[in-house]
């Protein structure tokens, strides 16, 4: 399968570009800087998720689209930057003929018991608000692309570096946690699930959440 990945170069597009090259698909990273992502080898384009005259150009002739952007952690997130690249992406695929598209979602949108949104509730951290906020305005703007086959991959509250078991769970629109109340997933794991759901599309135009 040929991948165009945006967002290769962060933390967990680096990942999900390593885990599809392991796996024997055909990668193009592209980035906004063009940056190295993973491996001398790689081939690198220049280009903007948030301008879909780019993105169609840089889609042609792939079977699938990665979003994988987002701020580095700690950096402030500029109003409209999701929502934008959901525009962007959305109108860019159409104009390609590209219809599968998985996204690098966010956990704050994900519900807890009682129906409350994590990023609603009152211990949520502020620092981390305009974060979670765009990644949930961006997820309605893909719901409303009816004619792309999306999939919206939210993690666990908690996504940190670790190990790749091969081992997760998947769930819906609720947050997942294990038996002692923790919601959480390593980077390789949320990875290995990202790619499986791109190999077998199990969840066409929806959100889901991997976590342990």
């Amino acid at each position: 399968m040929k991948v165009l990945v945006f967002g290769a170069g962060g933390n967990i597009g680096r990942a999900i570009t390593a885990e599809l090259l392991s796996r024997g698909h055909a990668v193009t990273a592209a980035s906004r800087s063009g940056a190295q992502a993973e491996g001398p080898d790689l081939p690198v384009a220049v280009g903007d998720a948030a301008d879909p005259g780019t993105v169609a150009r840089l889609a042609q002739g792939h079977d699938a689209v990665v979003a994988a952007i987002g701020p580095k952690p700690g950096a402030p997130v500029p109003a409209g930057a999701f929502s934008g690249a959901a525009h962007g992406l959305i109108e860019g695929l159409r104009q390609a003929g590209v219809r599968r598209l998985l996204v690098l979602g966010g956990a704050g949108s994900l519900e807890v018991p009682g129906g409350q949104r994590v990023v609603d509730a009152p211990d949520f951290p502020d620092a981390w608000k305009p974060n979670a906020l765009g990644q949930a305005e961006a997820l309605e703007i893909y719901r409303t692309a009816g004619d792309l086959d999306w999939t919206y991959v939210s993690p666990a509250a908690i996504i940190q570096p670790g190990e790749r078991t091969g081992t997760y769970r998947v769930g819906g629109d609720q947050l997942l946690a294990d038996a002692s109340g923790e919601s959480r997933i390593s980077i390789p794991d949320y990875a290995a699930g990202f790619v499986d759901e791109l190999e077998k599309g199990d969840a066409i135009r929806r959100r889901i959440t991997l976590a342990y």
